[in-house]
């Protein structure tokens, strides 16, 4: 794979030590002629370093975040535009040889953190606190990214040292157990909580901050609650990350939409956004879940229309029925997420598609850029992460999913006030809200595997609850052939 890291507005220096040629996957040999150790010298080293590992970050949230996260849930299905391979994910049909996104590009951003935390610590700064930031940052974002490969692989390769040596031995390297994988994450997490001086955000809120991190240890926290037997424990640890949060400049916003305008990025709700931005990278995947203007049928209605604006992007995927239809009609968020397109040429009004409109981007000069923030974390999903803690530990949920519905339902809100019932029916309506809030933001598939009911709620999932494999994705044959001591996730052979 060759990576090519363009950084905008960085020294020349900064471009030539980023300028990195990478075999497939752990293999990270830099080509530039400056070397690591004479280039990490100055503070501008550091934050071009900085600013180097966000692009690579923004290459994942491109689209493959979004495949790991949620393509393979309830929320997404055919398009009115082919398949482009993508009901592999929504139908689970990944296997070896056609296994969707590869770790090689995680790992590249593995790689620049670690290249920050080996070297910055012996770079003179005008601030000790402007290098603990940072420091923080880089931690944070190790951790994330190893959250995100675990809970999409399982068992990792764990490397904790920018590849420096390009030896068989230093580049092959065994995965190691998910227990191991974690306590790297959590001590990771730690060490990037201790450099924080405090919960402030970084304008335009796409860098990771105290509130962001400890939306992240919630998370962690949770699934290791549910899926690493971690139980009480750690649901106390995660609560009390979560409520850290509400200390922080963060609320609600009130129109549900504006959350995600293009015009509206780093707004109060947002934690962490990976950063799109127009002249500097092109169209992001949410293009795909759009319509083009050859598709619309003659007699759409003028509501959908106007919803609809500049037609644009393809419609190879779209949020599916099973998606839109657990959404009532006074619940603000249904026409902030999805709209429907019906026809009546057959005298019959007639179901003939839908597109996403939480992510739809601006128009420049008549064309439409699909180039919204990706949301990592907002603090919507941290209220229903505290309501979740909360019910696993016996106190009632309700305080903070009802903050949730009284912005989506507003009005109409006495009518679907939450009132807590049993452990497991407030689960099923916690991971339902998370659904309706959350839908289409990278989200729901992980969620499914932490509440483990990805085989109750996946259509494509449903007979086949004794194949636990398929909770986790295949590692693709290239990966395979390149790294010998990887071995593939049992089932998949």
């Amino acid at each position: 794979m060759k990576l090519i890291s363009k950084y905008l507005n960085l020294k020349i220096a900064v471009l030539a030590i980023f300028m990195v040629s990478c075999s497939d996957n752990l293999d990270l040999k830099p080509t530039s002629v400056i070397s690591n150790a004479s280039f990490w010298k100055t503070e501008d080293n550091a934050t071009g370093g900085l600013n180097g590992m966000y692009v690579n970050l923004r290459a994942q949230a491109t689209k493959n975040l979004f495949l790991l996260g949620e393509a393979r849930s309830e929320t997404v299905g055919s398009g009115v535009q082919g398949l482009d391979g993508r009901d592999a994910y929504y139908l689970n049909q990944l296997n070896a040889t056609n296994a969707g996104p590869n770790w090689q590009g995680m790992y590249t951003i593995v790689h620049h953190a670690n290249l920050i935390l080996k070297y910055v610590p012996d770079i003179p700064f005008s601030s000790e606190a402007s290098k603990n930031n940072i420091l923080a940052q880089a931690y944070a974002m190790r951790a994330y990214v190893y959250f995100c490969m675990v809970k999409t692989w399982g068992a990792l390769p764990i490397v904790t040292e920018p590849t420096e040596d390009f030896s068989p031995e230093a580049i092959q390297k065994e995965r190691a157990p998910v227990e191991s994988v974690f306590a790297l994450i959590k001590k990771d997490i730690d060490a990037a909580k201790d450099l924080f001086s405090n919960n402030s955000f970084a304008a335009g809120r796409n860098m990771w901050s105290k509130p962001a991190l400890n939306a992240l240890k919630g998370e962690v926290y949770l699934w290791t609650a549910k899926r690493l037997a971690g139980g009480q424990a750690d649901f106390a640890v995660a609560l009390g990350a979560l409520n850290e949060v509400k200390a922080a400049d963060v609320s609600l916003l009130d129109n549900y939409s504006s959350i995600f305008e293009y015009a509206n990025k780093g707004n109060k709700e947002i934690l962490l956004a990976v950063n799109f931005k127009q002249n500097e990278v092109t169209d992001n995947d949410y293009a795909n879940m759009y319509f083009p203007a050859t598709y619309i049928p003659k007699d759409m209605d003028s509501e959908t229309s106007a919803a609809l604006g500049v037609a644009a992007g393809l419609n190879t995927w779209a949020p599916a029925e099973a998606f839109r239809s657990q959404f009532t009609s006074d619940d603000q968020r249904k026409n902030g997420t999805f709209r429907e397109i019906y026809s009546s040429v057959t005298g019959t009004r007639k179901f003939f598609g839908s597109f996403n409109v939480k992510f739809k981007g601006l128009i420049n000069a008549g064309a439409r850029l699909f180039l919204d923030d990706y949301v990592v974390y907002r603090y919507a999903d941290v209220l229903l992460m505290i309501a979740e803690a909360k019910n696993a530990m016996s106190q009632d949920p309700a305080v903070e999913i009802n903050l949730v519905r009284k912005r989506a339902y507003q009005t109409n809100f006495a009518m679907h006030e939450f009132v807590s019932g049993t452990k497991d029916a407030n689960d099923e309506a916690i991971l339902k809200e998370r659904m309706l809030e959350l839908g289409l933001e990278g989200k729901r598939w992980w969620d499914l595997l932490r509440f483990g009911k990805a085989f109750e709620k996946v259509a494509s999932l449903k007979d086949r609850n004794t194949q636990d494999y398929l909770l986790l994705f295949p590692i693709p044959e290239s990966t395979l052939s390149l790294e010998s001591k990887v071995k593939q996730n049992p089932g998949y052979n």
